[in-house]
Parts: C-alpha cells; structure tokens; sequence
C-alpha cells in the first residue's frame, strides 16, 4: 500500500487519540526493564513526548518541572531504547519496556526509582546507589 504525507498524518493522529490524555494533555509512562520485568521508573509523557519516543527508539518524555521535552539519558548518559510500547485497557497509562543503558533509570544513581519499601511505619532503602549522582550529572 502506498500512503500520502496526510494519510500517514491522520493514522497517526488516530492512534494517539485512542489515548485518554489527562486535562493538561499528560499521560503516565511506565517505564520497565524488557529482560526482568523490574518497574524501572515513571514519568510523564505529551503527545509530542510519545511520537518522539516511538519515532527515536528510545524514552522520551515530558519534565513537568522544566515545562519540556526531557529525553532519558541526554546528561547522564543513561538512555532508554524502546523495546515495546503497551497501552492499558482503559487506554490511560502507557508501559515502555526497555533496555536501560548502563543500568541506572533513577537520578539518584540507582537500578530503579522504587529503591524505598515501606517497613514498621517508615520508608527503608532497601536498593544500593550504582554511581553516585555526583559522578553522573556534571
């Protein structure tokens, strides 16, 4: 099949309103290790977010505390190449599985941003520091 520049625009448009966006035109991103599973981080994504990620091959998403695009690993170096992209069954969360480079998602030098466990009545850190963040963001 042959498309146009408009037929590809409209299919693309039409996946993306499958999408129930927030008010803000937001949607949460899971982001999760494409070997183990491991829930690595979350984030947020825009429209122009979630085209990019799909059309780089790697995370991108949408920094809510810089009002911009934020593309995972462009000062640390810790890159997330899209493996597969989910959507959940009320089409209002998105999964990425991916392949995290280096092995650290979270800006804190660790595995994954879930390193706290709730234990007795307190948040524990149960999951060590790789590189210390000092070392990452010069």
């Amino acid at each position: 099949m042959n498309f146009t520049e408009t037929d590809c625009l409209n299919m693309t448009q039409e996946w993306l309103e499958k999408i129930k966006w927030s008010e803000d035109g937001l949607v949460p991103a899971i982001a999760q290790d494409y070997k183990t599973g491991r829930v690595l981080m979350m984030a947020w994504m825009n429209r122009e977010a979630l085209q990019q990620t799909i059309n780089l091959e790697r995370a991108v998403y949408w920094s809510r505390s810089r009002q911009k695009l934020w593309r995972k690993g462009e000062e640390s170096g810790h890159v997330q190449k899209l493996r597969d992209i989910r959507i959940d069954c009320d089409r209002d969360v998105i999964l990425i599985q991916v392949e995290q480079v280096g092995g650290i998602a979270c800006h804190t030098g660790r595995e994954s941003c879930f390193f706290s466990r709730y234990q007795d009545g307190q948040w524990l850190e149960v999951e060590p520091v790789l590189k210390d963040p000092i070392n990452i963001y010069k």
